[in-house]
């Protein structure tokens, strides 16, 4: 019997089903997804935290904070974002959405939305305000007319970013221009902060922050007086709060690789075609080193026999029932894998030509995306893959610490890859310090993967305690410097509030693709 169970690391495991983290597919949402058109690959990246750390949720919040809101509301919050659910991984700490245009992650404490493509990430903002008040219980304000809902939680830190599209004019709702974002944002937000990050006529990143225990815009015209209730804890519960709030801001880093042009060869194995013929050659291979142990192990059968008891039907059962005439389809005729007419009796399963989950987890593998964060390093990680019609790959990690403890963190990788608007990112939140490598070298083997043209990386940290007191940015900007095959040709640090941001831009040396597509390029 040949196995082509995938691995248990993958979600496509039928044993991954009966442990944690836990995979649901929704097979209806996965029907007639096509990416035949040429479209929009970087994405709208949306954090928005509602507590600094899921050890300190508001008193009156539920005990589970977002994940006890149930995914069919997600859905219908992602219905103005105009996006689906493919599937979803729900893990100990964190939940996350696979979508067909990109990802969403739900921990106790903050939502990450991040979608591509034309969708209208920015319109469902009101309705995450919404859901946090009404059914996590977070701390709400009134109606606002400008936010159009009944209620809306009071964020405690919202984040915004995206690079600069490659077709501005397709966009819609609130996202024809980064002006009218900043628009869209500052209607729902007192003292948010906007930012363009690198050139204005060459690659860029925009960037909309609120400070720490961000304000509501309040309600143009209060229906009533509202009495404001001051909640006075024992200092040992104040100290326990700031002390969680030290430890998760202070481990919060988030890394993002946005890659374009890519490598057409390297670009070929995100194409349901080539991954189809990569998972057929994966399966005969399988069978036929199957059928060589098979016949080793039948050529031990005489030492067997003189075992008083040995049954000769046993002998089928050893080899797989292939002691009769199906013993021609057990070719073995070298010690590699070679194809032969006898392998039509095989049957090359259905689901691994067509079905994206299937095929999505065949190419993560095959990538060596899945290697990024091996199963020999992190045994109860999980990865959800999904290959889109004709081409396009999507993917979602959930990485539990190694550590006893430790939190859980995660991965999203997408890649859109016609030759016309080739794109690649990859997102994670998996602290440097957990995994043993230097932030280049995780940099260096994605990049390794795609072989972009050029790729901006962007470097989230937050500060730590001392960093305000001492001239820690500086040092941290030298982080990742050198990337082989590449040279840096922008660099900026900014010292924001809490954190420290680094944007660098690179080109590969032999590349020769001409100036940057930069789509959009005012304000």
């Amino acid at each position: 019997m040949v196995n082509t169970e995938v691995p248990k690391h993958y979600t496509t495991s039928p044993s991954s089903f009966n442990a944690t983290p836990l995979l649901t597919i929704n097979r209806e949402a996965t029907i007639d997804l096509d990416s035949t058109n040429s479209f929009e690959g970087p994405e709208k990246l949306l954090e928005v935290w509602f507590s600094a750390s899921p050890l300190c949720l508001p008193e009156a919040s539920t005990p589970g904070g977002l994940r006890i809101v149930p995914s069919e509301v997600w859905k219908e919050m992602l219905d103005l974002v105009n996006c689906k659910v493919l599937s979803v991984i729900e893990s100990e700490d964190v939940d996350a959405y696979l979508l067909s245009e990109s990802s969403m992650f739900v921990f106790p404490h903050k939502l990450i939305l991040k979608t591509c493509g034309t969708t209208t990430l920015l319109s469902g903002l009101p309705k995450i305000l919404e859901i946090a008040a009404l059914i996590a219980k977070f701390p709400h304000s009134l109606a606002n007319t400008l936010r159009g809902t009944a209620t809306a939680a009071i964020p405690y830190r919202v984040f915004y970013s995206r690079k600069n599209f490659l077709f501005p004019d397709r966009q819609r709702g609130p996202h024809r221009s980064w002006r009218d974002e900043v628009k869209s944002l500052d209607r729902l937000f007192l003292g948010g902060s906007a930012y363009m990050i690198g050139k204005m006529n060459g690659e860029h990143w925009y960037l909309y922050l609120t400070e720490p225990n961000t304000m509501l815009t309040p309600p143009a015209t209060p229906e009533r007086e509202q009495t404001v209730k001051v909640l006075h804890l024992p200092e040992a519960k104040l100290r326990a709060k700031a002390q969680a709030m030290e430890v998760d801001e202070g481990q919060d880093e988030t890394l993002e690789i946005l890659m374009t042009d890519l490598e057409p060869e390297n670009a070929e194995q995100f194409y349901l075609d080539h991954a189809s013929a990569v998972a057929e050659g994966q399966y005969f291979q399988q069978a036929h080193k199957a059928r060589r142990d098979a016949r080793k192990q039948l050529g031990s059968i005489n030492d067997m026999e003189k075992f008083e008891g040995f049954e000769a039907f046993k002998i089928d059962e050893l080899a797989g029932n292939i002691g009769d005439d199906s013993v021609d389809v057990f070719s073995n005729n070298s010690d590699g894998y070679s194809a032969s007419a006898s392998e039509e009796e095989l049957t090359f399963p259905q689901d691994l030509t067509t079905e994206g989950h299937a095929l999505g987890t065949v190419v993560s593998d095959s990538s060596g995306l899945s290697a990024v964060y091996p199963p020999s390093r992190y045994p109860d990680a999980r990865v959800d893959a999904y290959l889109f019609t004709p081409c396009g790959f999507s993917a979602n990690g959930v990485v539990p610490s190694p550590e006893a403890g430790g939190s859980t963190h995660y991965f999203t990788v997408h890649v859109t890859p016609e030759p016309h608007c080739s794109y690649a990112s990859f997102e994670t939140n998996v602290p440097a310090s957990q995994t043993g490598r230097e932030t280049a070298d995780v940099i260096q083997q994605v990049v390794g993967i795609f072989r972009p043209g050029r790729f901006s990386v962007t470097l989230f940290e937050a500060k730590e305690a001392m960093d305000e007191d001492f001239n820690v940015t500086k040092k941290k900007g030298s982080k990742f410097e050198g990337i082989q095959g590449y040279r840096r040709v922008d660099r900026i640090v900014h010292d924001l509030e809490g954190y420290d941001l680094i944007f660098k831009y690179y080109e590969r040396f032999d590349w020769e693709g001409g100036a940057p597509r930069l789509g959009e390029v005012g304000f």
